[in-house]
């Protein structure tokens, strides 16, 4: 009987084995050297397994959903699968590069549920990685999905290093840890209070972009792509098992994630892979998953530009938002509101007067509207006027002196996160910049969403920031979004979103413990592989004590690296942060900023290593002209760089910009050597960076 038994068993799991092989797909990329496969176990359960080079990268991992009125989860049966290959070339309206490869094979994989329901799960797979969403076509008596979680898994294969910030639902404006999956714990952040809208519910929890190193020394990362319409994608770590698995921002309601009408897809779950750092730089899985441009007629309004304005002096202390200088974002921070108000009119001539001598395209001015004193703080549901300036910012005699002078000013629209306020107001503001000859827009909401409930990187605030997009693309405006939900690929679709914060930018270097010199190794690793980031960078005077004798913050890089900046932390949109003032003092110096551009055909990766250094060198749109930045962590570190990448038969004078004798981002962040030498195609350049430093250098060709 036992023999009986045993063998009735290995018959009951052969025939299960033979069943489960029925429901079992794969799919490789076009190189074959990715591999995804796709089954049901037997509860009726999808899981799925990627290979990368023959090894395992993702090992089997559960997909699925709950919902208030469906079993996702489990019960499915198959239904068929449909395999095709995909390869084209496309050109963005701007970019690192002028021309992108989308060359991917890609499986449908169909189930349905036990109510007869259908979903597709749809995967893409390219060399570098790939791409999986979930697809519920029109479905007959359900016209709405209502999810309270997703089940999507990661299980990672080992204990990897990893680059993570803490899943916090309001904010992105995190320091960066690097630990083993095993260590993740974002305990410690909640004792920093340089955040104010701060929201972390669970230690356990990080955000995407998360990016990992293997043993074998790949890379992965798991990220998102395409976020119109969803809750964003948050991810929870089993420390032990060292798997992750999706967490989505609820919305007022915390046990809806997401109400979506059929037919919908979801975002795209993005898996990066590649054998080494720079591959993931290079990287453009995240743009191929988002749809095509979806603005009408000629986009040559959409410009790509440097520009200044009346910021920095604001977080430094030296002036103020506020008109009456009763209520000042610097309160928050231990600093004094000033009593001088930035946004006058005499005080924006003067940057205007700066933008048109040294050739910046716009001049953003913050502070400029009626509000101010109300915004901070107060969770009130009307505060900004965007249509009505103060009283000592005269708008009709700005515009006309800065198309004297050839410069457009840029417009601030602080929401304080009262979004409905906004929303009624849009048209009306997009209007009277067209009427003031404004065409760009620097967007904020800091503070907590109104209405009360929703949260930053729910979904009620994704449809927004969209809208957003849409809206100034209509009106021919380019769109500068600070506190948004992080970007997953949609300067893509919308290429008038030019750039995002959503990041730790610039300015905690004023007024907090500030960014340490690694931070800036691993943005572009991680958060600028959604898109790019409006960092702010081109700081010279990097003490604080310059202008508060009794405060300690400083800039934590030398001036050398934030010149290198320009070109490391990719953007189209890129700010002279600083003061004029401190610029007209090393104009030797401030002449690279002037140089570089912000639109490139080509984009070589020399060197790197996340939250170390790296090496970048850029060829400019339309020319021959290059340009390459090189950082480092507060490590110093000397390279030697091949110019392989320059137009062979031609000589290049290459300006190069380096740290001077004895620089450090702590001790001595001033110096910056000058020097000028002819180069070619193959020559090896050695670069020597200080602690926290950088190189910067234009080769022209002659």
């Amino acid at each position: 009987m036992k023999k009986q038994a045993i063998f009735l068993l290995l018959l009951w799991v052969h025939a299960y084995a033979l069943e489960a092989q029925k429901t079992m797909r794969s799919v490789s990329s076009p190189s074959k050297n990715v591999q995804v496969r796709i089954g049901l176990n037997k509860e009726g359960t999808p899981y799925y397994i990627v290979s990368y080079f023959g090894a395992t990268a993702i090992d089997w991992s559960k997909l699925g959903f709950n919902t208030k009125s469906l079993n996702l989860q489990s019960g499915f049966s198959f239904t068929k699968s449909a395999q095709k290959g995909h390869d084209e070339i496309w050109k963005p309206v701007w970019g690192e590069v002028d021309r992108i490869r989308d060359h991917y094979n890609e499986l449908i994989y169909g189930l349905k549920d036990r109510s007869g329901h259908l979903v597709n799960i749809h995967f893409k797979v390219y060399d570098d990685g790939v791409g999986l969403r979930y697809e519920f076509p029109k479905s007959e008596g359900l016209n709405e999905l209502v999810i309270t979680d997703e089940l999507t898994e990661f299980q990672m294969a080992g204990d990897h290093t990893a680059w993570w910030i803490p899943g916090d639902y309001d904010s992105n404006e995190h320091v960066y840890s690097t630990t083993k999956i095993s260590a993740i714990d974002a305990t410690w952040y909640n004792k920093e209070y340089a955040i104010a809208t701060q929201h972390i519910v669970d230690p356990k929890l990080v955000q995407t972009p998360i990016t990992m190193k293997m043993d074998n020394g790949h890379h992965i990362v798991i990220a998102e792509a395409g976020l119109t319409d969803f809750a964003a994608l948050h991810l929870r770590v089993d420390n032990t098992t060292h798997k992750f698995s999706a967490s989505l921002i609820p919305s007022a309601d915390p046990a809806v994630k997401s109400v979506n009408q059929l037919p919908f897809n979801t975002p795209w779950r993005a898996i990066l892979l590649s054998k080494d750092a720079a591959g993931i730089l290079e990287s453009k899985l995240i743009l191929n998953l988002n749809e095509p441009c979806k603005l009408e007629g000629d986009l040559s309004w959409i410009k790509p530009q440097k520009y200044v304005g009346v910021w920095w002096e604001m977080h430094v202390g030296l002036a103020t938002w506020d008109y009456e200088a009763t209520q000042d974002m610097m309160s928050a921070t231990g600093r004094k509101a000033a009593s001088k108000h930035g946004a006058n009119t005499e005080n924006v001539k003067r940057y205007i007067d700066f933008a048109s001598k040294y050739g910046f395209d716009g001049v953003l001015v913050e502070g400029w509207n009626v509000g101010w004193k109300d915004w901070f703080g107060k969770w009130k549901d009307e505060v900004f006027d965007f249509a009505k300036p103060y009283p000592d910012y005269d708008i009709d005699v700005l515009t006309k002196y800065a198309k004297e002078k050839g410069v457009r000013i840029i417009a601030h629209h602080e929401t304080s996160a009262a979004v409905p306020s906004y929303e009624r107001q849009m048209q009306t503001a997009y209007d009277y910049m067209r009427k003031y000859n404004m065409n760009s827009v620097k967007t904020g909401y800091v503070g907590k969403i109104i209405p009360k409930g929703e949260w930053h990187d729910g979904q009620w605030m994704v449809k927004h920031y969209v809208r957003v997009a849409a809206a100034t693309g209509k009106n021919k405006i380019m769109l500068d979004a600070h506190e948004p939900v992080r970007p997953s690929g949609l300067h893509r679709t919308y290429p008038n979103w030019m750039a995002c914060e959503a990041a730790r930018g610039q300015e905690f270097n004023a007024w907090s413990t500030g960014n340490p010199p690694e931070h800036e190794c691993i943005l572009p690793f991680t958060r600028i592989l959604g898109g790019p980031m409006d960092y702010t960078p081109g700081i010279f005077e990097t003490r604080m004590n310059t202008y508060d004798p009794a405060k300690k913050e400083v800039v934590h890089t030398t001036v050398a690296k934030q010149l290198a900046l320009y070109v490391t932390l990719y953007s189209p949109l890129q700010m002279a942060a600083d003061l004029p003032e401190n610029y007209e003092k090393r104009l030797d110096v401030f002449q690279f900023i002037r140089d570089v551009p912000v639109d490139w055909d080509q984009t070589k990766i020399l060197n790197a290593a996340v939250g170390d250094y790296m090496t970048v060198a850029r060829r400019q749109k339309g020319t021959h002209n290059w340009f390459l930045g090189s950082i480092t962590d507060e490590q110093a570190r000397n390279f030697s760089v091949r110019l392989d990448f320059l137009k062979a038969g031609k000589t290049y004078e290459a300006i190069i910009y380096e740290d001077g004798k004895d620089a450090h981002w702590e001790s001595n962040p001033y110096p910056v050597n000058i020097r000028k030498v002819k180069v070619k195609k193959g020559d090896v350049l050695k670069l020597q960076l200080a602690a926290g430093g950088g190189s910067a250098i234009s080769m022209k060709a002659l």
